[in-house]
Formats: structure tokens, C-alpha cells, sequence
């Protein structure tokens, strides 16, 4: 495999704000430093893959709205390769819109695609296993997935049915796909973790560009022929434009429903590497390392007294004291402070709009 190929794709257009006051629809969490460590989760996601795709390789696609962002956090990727979308259409016309740009100029990439936000806390075993699957689509018609080992019934993911009775004869880690499951209710979920053959669904994807492109002509036709009759156009100055006038045409659908549930040549690869899409302050506590009392802290001077199950992340403040809570998010960012039961997290998009 010639690594020169290989091409990196970071999905980065999504708003989520529940990590508010730190996210916001303006500033999502992609571009801030939930964990603490001085890096935000796209830069994170950006470094997880050094060494597999060469720095001119990498592609972010966002929205207008957060290019000049993406610009200040990635500096070192090339202005025509953050992909501007004019609207939000889903996974699928995105990753459309890269795959037939990369495929003007190079028809033998092989690419990654991640979503921008998610945690990994294995990096090596991460990259094991992206330097397999990548090897493992290089040369073939494949399209592959990763698929997380569960290790509790999650019902905010989806999950994805492997038949692992016969290994690809490729890569004996490699299974095909029998099916993708909805996120299930809590009894489905407990049913499927006491399987072995069920996996989270992380939504990385990986397959070389012909065969996304020629998936994409088979299973949506009509948002292949946007990006088809946009070929003159990619790597000129009448791409924006162009892209503004038809990005909003394409259907609003994610890769999920266009390819992954129709195709034939459908691999997944189990994986184990400590991954989270952070989805929830709960996740970041599930996460992250708890002291005696379960309390995940996050910033530089945070005492706590008689206080456990929390989740404390105050990086701005020059001294935290906490006592006498349990089970609850504080955090800050710059004028606005949060104190809030982990049990009633979801509210918080309520609390942010006040």
C-alpha cells in the first residue's frame, strides 16, 4: 500500500451544543477542549491519524460557518481542502463532495472518514487498526466500517450485526456485515451485549474512492449526478459558488441509509481501542479517570469535599472548592456557570436557550 494514497476525511459541519456553556450552535464541541488536555477534539482527531495520511491528504468538510475555525485549529491543511457546505444535507452528500474532489485528482485514493468530535484513548491500537483496514480497501471493492466492542447496553448507538463465522481471507479481523440495528431500547440492547457479534456503530468509515463513487452511482443516483456534472468546476474559483448553487439539491440523508444498508461488500472491523462520540456529560464521566469517589475533574484547581458521582470541569477559574454534591455537571465558560443533576442533563439545551 502506497501511503501516499491515503487520504483523511474529518467530518466537522455538526452543531451540538450539549456540552454547554462550554459548546454552543456557534461553537460546537469539535472546537473545544472537552478533555482538558490543552487540544480540541478536532485537533485531536487530526493527530490520531499522523503517520497513516500525509498532512497534504487531509480534508475537513464543514460548514461556511465554521471554516474560518477549522482554519485557526488546523492551520497546517490548505485552504481548497476545508470543503464549505452552504447547508446541512447529512453524511452522504458530504462525503460525496470530497470523494469526487479527491477522485479529479488522484482515482487510486484510499480513504479514511470520521466524524470530527469522538474520543479515543488507545491511540496506538487505533492506528493498528486504521493502518489494517486501510491496507485491507486499498486494492479492493470493500467498503468497511469499525465497529466498537460494546461494553455496556447503549442505547444512543446504533449497531451493526456481524457474521463471524468465517474471517475475510485478506484479514482474518475482518467479518461481513449481516445488518445494521437502529438504536434500540434498553431490553434490545441487553439482548445484543450478551451476543458476541454485535458492535457499536462509530461511524468511521473506510474504502477507497472508486468504490464510494461507484457505490454512490448505484444507490443515489440523483446526488451522484450533482457532484458528476460539478467535475469542471472542483479546484477552480467557481467551486464555492457552484457548490452553493446545488449542495442544497442533494437529498438529506446519511451514509448509513444511502450505501451502508443497500450494498453488497459490506466488511466490519471489531474493535477495542476506548472509544466515545461524547455524545452526553455522562459519556465524558464514563470516560475519563474517576478519583476515589467517582468524580471526573478537569481543570487545575478544583478541591472537593464530600462530593462524589461528578463531573467538575471549571478550566477558566483560578480555584474550585465543591462540597456536598453527588451525581452532578459543574462547568463554566467565561460569564456563564452550570450546576446540574447528571440524571437531568438532558434539559440542558433548555437551560442554554434561556
Amino acid at each position: 500500500m502506497n501511503i501516499k494514497n491515503n487520504h483523511l476525511v474529518i467530518m466537522a459541519g455538526g452543531v451540538g451544543s450539549r456540552f454547554w456553556p462550554m459548546s454552543t450552535p456557534d461553537y460546537p464541541k469539535q472546537f473545544i477542549d472537552v478533555l482538558g488536555c490543552g487540544r480540541t477534539l478536532i485537533q485531536l482527531t487530526a493527530e490520531r491519524f499522523k503517520g497513516i495520511c500525509p498532512p497534504e491528504n487531509v480534508w475537513v468538510v464543514t460548514s461556511e460557518k465554521y471554516a474560518e475555525t477549522v482554519k485557526e485549529q488546523l492551520p497546517e491543511i490548505a485552504d481548497d481542502h476545508i470543503l464549505r457546505e452552504p447547508c446541512r444535507r447529512n453524511t452522504a452528500p458530504c462525503i460525496a463532495y470530497v470523494s469526487w474532489k479527491i477522485k479529479a485528482r488522484n482515482p487510486k485514493a484510499n480513504m479514511v472518514v470520521t466524524p470530527s468530535d469522538h474520543i479515543v484513548m488507545d491511540v496506538t491500537e487505533f492506528q493498528r487498526v486504521i493502518d489494517a483496514a486501510m491496507k485491507f480497501t486499498a486494492d479492493s471493492d470493500a467498503i468497511l466500517t469499525l465497529g466498537m466492542k460494546p461494553t455496556r447496553p447503549e442505547t444512543g448507538y446504533g449497531y451493526i450485526e456481524a457474521d463471524l463465522t468465517i474471517p475475510s481471507t485478506s484479514n482474518k479481523e475482518v467479518y461481513r456485515v449481516y445488518s445494521f440495528k437502529e438504536k434500540p431500547d434498553l431490553e434490545t440492547a441487553e439482548r445484543y451485549i450478551k451476543k458476541n457479534n454485535f458492535f457499536w456503530n462509530a461511524g468511521i468509515f473506510v474504502w477507497n474512492v472508486s468504490t464510494v463513487v461507484n457505490a454512490l452511482r448505484v444507490y443515489q443516483p440523483a446526488i451522484s449526478k450533482i457532484f458528476e456534472r460539478l467535475l469542471p468546476y472542483y479546484y477552480t474559483e467557481q467551486e464555492q459558488e457552484m457548490i452553493n448553487q446545488n449542495f442544497p439539491l442533494c437529498e438529506n440523508i446519511s451514509v448509513d441509509y444511502a450505501i451502508m444498508e443497500k450494498a453488497d461488500e459490506i466488511f466490519v472491523f471489531p474493535s477495542d481501542f476506548g472509544w466515545s462520540d461524547l455524545g452526553t456529560w455522562g459519556s465524558l464521566h464514563g470516560n475519563l479517570p474517576k478519583d476515589a469517589h467517582n468524580n471526573t475533574q478537569i481543570g487545575q484547581n478544583i478541591k472537593l469535599y464530600e462530593t462524589r458521582n461528578c463531573v467538575i470541569h471549571t478550566t477558566q477559574e483560578k480555584k474550585v472548592v465543591v462540597q456536598g454534591l453527588d451525581g452532578y455537571i459543574v462547568a463554566e465558560k467565561d460569564d456563564t456557570l452550570l450546576i446540574c443533576r447528571l440524571s437531568e442533563e438532558q434539559r440542558i439545551k433548555e437551560f442554554s436557550a434561556e
